[in-house]
């Protein structure tokens, strides 16, 4: 039982879940700003709760990447080798059985403690990832189902927060959530190219796949500069009514350096074992993204967040320090 549970945390790769729990955090922060600073029908999450839905956010992913780990058996077993379910240290029906069980209880708690409508982007999210592995073999699409599979967190962490009122999705909450999954549809762009050996002989015709490592490398360059972009269009067009402050500016110029390393390293290194470890940079300016965005509404969580971010993803990604697995 503990060797099983040791490989079922080591599956989780838990340096992904600050993408899963910051997205879900920025969703969190804006139903609290909306509760202080305008009087409409939300109101202000007790500590217990608030520490319910963060924990559920931030394991949310591991437990969905069991699904992922088991539907992508056929590519990791030329990419990662040495993972636990594809090395057979891990078994696949027990592994699976305990994520669908610990994602019936969430449904439950959601449904019971907090607010039943919180359920749909849960249940979505869930569907998301196992679509997720079936849209690899169609380009972008892969990318644009990842980038929305995340934003459900966000979605959730919102509507979990307490009760809230139609129209639940507004012009600015909307753009929260199309920067958010630009964000996390970029992320996963950068992944694949440490798959990409593993993605073509399994015909996952990703972008890497589809128009070649040469070609994919100044893709990686230019994208980098896109959520930056996107950020100052939406903003430009008063789509998210929130001022800009002093602890936004700092972050976004931090963000934006970590987004082009990571496209220049992408550039510079697209296929050999440094493209697993360039993932970290990646995974940093990904969640240290979703922290600045934080800024917008609550300053002192966003620094809190970006340096807890940073720190952590690094860390943790650390202990995973085996390429092949």
């Amino acid at each position: 039982m503990l060797n099983f549970l040791k490989q079922y945390i080591k599956s989780m790769r838990l340096y992904y879940s600050f993408v899963t729990g910051i997205a879900g955090w920025l969703g969190f922060a804006f139903y609290e700003h909306i509760a202080t600073d305008f009087k409409t029908v939300e109101i202000m999450p007790s500590v217990e709760k608030k520490a319910l839905i963060i924990s559920m956010l931030f394991l949310s992913w591991g437990i969905n990447q069991i699904v992922n780990d088991f539907l992508g058996m056929k590519e990791d077993r030329i990419n990662a080798p040495e993972r636990p379910m594809v090395s057979g240290k891990l078994n696949p029906i027990k592994a699976l059985l305990l994520s669908a069980f610990l994602m019936i209880f969430v449904v439950i708690i959601t449904f019971l403690y907090l607010e039943p409508i919180a359920v749909i982007p849960l249940v979505l999210g869930v569907l998301l990832n196992v679509i997720y592995e079936y849209s690899k073999a169609y380009g972008i699409l892969g990318n644009i189902i990842f980038g929305l599979m995340i934003t459900m967190c966000t979605a959730f962490g919102f509507l979990a927060a307490g009760p809230t009122q139609a129209p639940y999705f507004t012009h600015s909450r909307i753009s929260v959530l199309v920067v958010v999954w630009l964000m996390n549809g970029l992320m996963t762009f950068y992944t694949y190219f440490k798959d990409y050996e593993g993605d073509k002989a399994a015909g996952k015709n990703t972008i890497i796949v589809k128009y070649g490592i040469e070609k994919s490398r100044f893709i990686a360059i230019f994208s980098a500069f896109l959520p930056a972009i996107l950020f100052t269009i939406i903003y430009k067009l008063d789509l998210i009514i929130a001022p800009l402050n002093s602890t936004f500016y700092l972050l976004a110029v931090l963000t934006f350096f970590l987004e082009i390393q990571t496209g220049w390293l992408y550039f510079k290194n697209p296929k050999g074992k440094v493209t697993y470890y360039s993932l970290a940079t990646n995974f940093r300016a990904c969640a240290c993204g979703q922290a600045t965005f934080v800024a917008l509404f609550n300053r002192e969580l966003a620094l809190i967040l970006f340096i807890l971010s940073y720190v952590f993803v690094g860390f943790l990604f650390n202990l995973h320090h085996n390429s092949r697995a």
